[in-house]
C-alpha cells in the first residue's frame, strides 16, 4: 500500500536553507542534494542509518525488504545507478 509522504512546515523550511548554504559553494551539489532528497519522497523507500552504513528497505504489508547497505561515505545517487561515475566526478 502506497503511503503518502508529507513534509511538515519546518522539514521544508530546514531544506530550503540546506539548499541554499550548499549553493554558496556549488550550484551543482545544491541540484545534487535536492534530486537525493526527493528520491525520499518515495513512500515505499526508506532508511535507517546504523553506525556509518545507510540501510535502504522497503515496506510492504507481508514483509521488509532490504534493498542496499551503504556506507554513509558512498555517494548515494551513484550507487543507486541514478548517476554516472563522469557525473559524479563533475561534482567533485
Amino acid at each position: 500500500m502506497a503511503r503518502a509522504v508529507e513534509w511538515a512546515g519546518r522539514a521544508k523550511s530546514d531544506l530550503r536553507l540546506a539548499v541554499e548554504y550548499i549553493r554558496k559553494n556549488s550550484t551543482t551539489s545544491a541540484k545534487a542534494f535536492l534530486a537525493e532528497v526527493a528520491d525520499l519522497n518515495d513512500p515505499e523507500v526508506r532508511q535507517v542509518f546504523v553506525g556509518r552504513y545507510r540501510v535502504l528497505y522497503e515496506v510492504h504489508p507481508d514483509a521488509v525488504w532490504i534493498m542496499r547497505v551503504l556506507h554513509t561515505s558512498q555517494d548515494l545517487l551513484l550507487a543507486l545507478g541514478r548517476r554516472t561515475r563522469d557525473e559524479a566526478e563533475r561534482e567533485e
